[in-house]
């Protein structure tokens, strides 16, 4: 299998992922602003109507004690109720503070049919004719109970205070007494009107706790939820960015495969029709040459040069030939080391020719399953093409290792490959040589990709070619030298 590596900027999320991740944010909170809203609102309006449950039960118990503590003591023992004397008000406050006890009830005032305050808590107001007002009335006329909340704070000021002062939030409840009911009597008599206030602010206060506790866990809840459907999204997106990209690099391969494969019929044709008559022309001007330059002629030069041309042509069709119809390799076990140690062996003079120095890491052995030709050729390439890349004075480093399977690199200190063209590279009659066929790294990818082997290309760090062949066969334990 073969692949080239190509260095590419980090897969980045797509201008619609950023979109519906905070547009499904700004939705999440909202929705659980929202829901929190209507809970806690739900919640508080419960703790109210309890209160009011509450305060009726408290209004009954009033008038219950009041009927029967008071009043009928008070009418059998003295004939009728008269509160401006002391025994009979000392006597009805003494019922009320007994029955309000512990109730956080703040005052009580019971009203006659002309809404006069004929009992209070603070008997300062007793007679007093302008506290009454149209719910006093409404009782009176309708029979009816009413409750009012009064707040000496609003709900949003409330809702951010760590604690509320006593009598921040207080129920008035307005009932009418009645004498209760006695047997042939159909209706119950209206002695007065009870109205008391109840300070319920630590009910409140439990209110906006328990509201708090609904928003900061739903806004948890919330964040928790946009992470992980933000993970999912971006996971899902960078899915698609490489399948995308997949896809467009198999149809660019795909009809690139297409091109070559015509272009390869075309000049395999050509090749095999130019070889024949061009090794004779070789053959013949090498003949001549070598019977001119025994004899001294002054036509030495002139057959030299087409000898030459002849030779580097014949090369070049040899090329096309092999490129266009590849050798299938004869597998066998081979030794990389004795390979490049032949390799190097080979082009040893063109080493010491441009004064290029040559460093080795190589252990005693290692094998694959290769065509020992055509490995040899394909490592020829590879380093011919980092010797044409050095200038005089530059270096090569050839390694061969072990990394969970045999791998060779080759780096060199030329300038490397073109970054934005790295992936053009192993393109056939790509170069960027002033002379050249380019089909060397071709023809080497097409060896390296019959032997199942993999071929990197990149940059060094510091400058300079890397070419990596990573081959997947697993050697037995005494081939990894």
């Amino acid at each position: 299998m073969f692949r080239l590596l190509i260095r590419s900027d980090p897969v980045k999320p797509f201008p619609f992922v950023k979109f519906l991740s905070w547009s499904s944010l700004i939705i999440i909170l909202a929705s659980s602003l929202a829901l929190s809203i209507f809970i806690a609102n739900h919640a508080r309006e419960t703790i109210i109507s309890k209160n009011h449950e509450f305060a009726l039960l408290l209004a009954e118990n009033l008038n219950h004690q009041i009927y029967q503590r008071f009043t009928l003591p008070t009418v059998l023992g003295f004939g009728r109720i008269e509160l401006r004397q002391e025994a009979q008000y000392e006597r009805l406050d003494q019922v009320v503070r007994s029955t309000i006890h512990s109730f956080h009830v703040l005052d009580v005032r019971i009203y006659d049919h002309q809404g006069v305050v004929s009992y209070s808590l603070k008997k300062d107001q007793v007679g007093e004719t302008e506290l009454s007002d149209s719910m006093v009335v409404a009782a009176f006329e309708h029979g009816l109970h009413s409750f009012k909340l009064k707040k000496n704070i609003t709900s949003w000021q409330a809702m951010f205070r760590f604690s509320l002062e006593p009598d921040s939030i207080v129920l008035r409840t307005v009932y009418p007494l009645r004498a209760e009911r006695t047997p042939g009597v159909k209706d119950e008599l209206i002695m007065g009107i009870l109205e008391f206030n109840q300070d319920i602010t630590s009910d409140y206060e439990t209110v906006i706790h328990f509201q708090w506790m609904i928003i900061i866990g739903s806004f948890t809840f919330s964040l928790v939820l946009f992470f992980l459907l933000y993970m999912i999204i971006l996971r899902t997106d960078k899915v698609l960015d490489q399948r995308i990209r997949e896809k467009e690099r198999l149809e660019k391969e795909l009809h690139l495969n297409e091109k070559l494969a015509s272009m390869g019929r075309m000049v395999a044709s050509i090749a095999h029709e130019i070889r024949n008559p061009l090794g004779i022309i070789r053959s013949s001007s090498e003949i001549l040459y070598n019977r001119a330059r025994k004899q001294g002629s002054s036509d030495a030069r002139l057959l030299e040069a087409i000898f030459d041309e002849s030779k580097r042509l014949s090369q070049t069709v040899n090329d096309f030939l092999d490129y266009a119809r590849p050798k299938q390799p004869r597998l066998e076990q081979v030794d990389l080391v004795r390979i490049w140690e032949e390799v190097l062996s080979f082009l040893g003079s063109e080493l010491e020719k441009h004064s290029i120095s040559l460093e080795k890491d190589f252990p005693e052995q290692m094998h694959v399953m290769g065509d020992r030709d055509l490995l040899y050729r394909a490592f020829y390439n590879i380093f011919t093409n980092s010797l044409q890349a050095c200038s005089r004075g530059g270096r090569i480093w050839v390694v061969i290792k072990w990394d969970n399977a045999p791998v060779v690199v080759v780096s060199d200190s030329g300038p490397g490959f073109e970054p934005s063209m790295i992936d053009r590279y192993l393109e056939p009659f790509y170069t960027t040589k002033d002379t050249g066929t380019g089909l060397g790294l071709a023809i080497v990818s097409g060896i390296l990709q019959n032997h199942e082997a993999d071929l990197y290309l990149s940059n060094q760090p510091q400058g300079g070619a890397r070419i990596e062949v990573r081959f997947n066969a697993e050697p037995s334990s005494n081939q990894r030298g």
